[in-house]
């Protein structure tokens, strides 16, 4: 195992955040290693199905722990529940929304068509955390990586309150192997504050055929995440609940 931490500097030489990856030769190696591995920037893990109450019952099966509804993503065609995994972390499992299919066919977006064509529940992506959304969509710009936003985006809970947020996203995120950036706007309920508790992430892993290579890349955007090598580009995690562990791959 090589373990290297490098220091992403921004503007004026201030750096962002510390850059780590976590290097492991061998598959069989990566339960015992990566246990207790979890971004410190983890926001939230995305685990996508194809029908919301499947997803919900996939999840509470494993873990014991049932997600709460969400809300709906509106013109986006997809919906959510959500469970905490602690202090500001959570899970979103999330799906295409039927009512908005109705209106809005599914191939508008690409996410809620690649959610219609899962077999099984996948991780979809992760959501990662900035100290400053801003500083960072300018850093990025700086050091030549292309990004989208700061995007702001809502969402509707089944209560009617409506939650504010700023998202940045990678122009190549490696098919959702890295994350993309969100900032909760002040006043906003981060959802991890009420969803159902009870469970916490072991680990949360980015697998790839090339660790260095990647790990270089994670450094340049600044990112302080566990690389282990495998056979193919995969994102992995291990969600501990009270009556058992949820162990699922994109």
């Amino acid at each position: 195992m090589i373990l290297s931490r490098r220091e992403f500097l921004g503007l004026g030489g201030a750096s962002l955040f510390a850059a780590r990856s976590l290097l492991v030769e061998g598959q069989g190696q990566m339960d015992s290693l990566l246990i207790g591995q979890v971004p410190p920037m983890l926001d939230h893990i995305l685990l996508g199905c194809s029908e919301l109450q499947g997803g919900i019952e996939f999840v509470e099966q494993h873990t014991g722990v049932r997600a709460a509804m969400g809300g709906v993503h509106p013109g986006r065609g997809t919906q959510n529940a959500l469970l905490s995994l602690g202090t500001r972390r959570y899970l979103e499992i999330i799906a295409p929304d039927p009512a908005q299919h109705t209106d809005n066919p599914l191939a508008d977006d690409a996410l809620a068509a690649k959610l219609q064509s899962l077999t099984e529940p996948r991780l979809v992506g992760w959501a990662a955390h900035p100290r400053n959304i801003e500083a960072l969509a300018a850093q990025l710009k700086q050091a030549g990586i292309e990004a989208a936003g700061p995007t702001p985006g809502a969402r509707q809970r089944p209560d009617g309150k409506v939650l504010h947020w700023q998202t940045l996203n990678l122009k190549d995120d490696l098919n959702g192997l890295l994350p993309f950036f969100i900032e909760w706007a002040p006043g906003s309920l981060h959802p991890s504050e009420d969803a159902p508790p009870g469970c916490q992430p072991l680990e949360l892993v980015l697998l790839t055929p090339d660790p260095t290579g990647l790990g270089n890349l994670a450094s340049q955007i600044g990112l302080d995440v566990p690389i282990a090598r495998g056979a193919s580009p995969q994102l992995h995690a291990v969600i501990e609940g009270p009556k058992g562990t949820l162990s699922v791959s994109s």
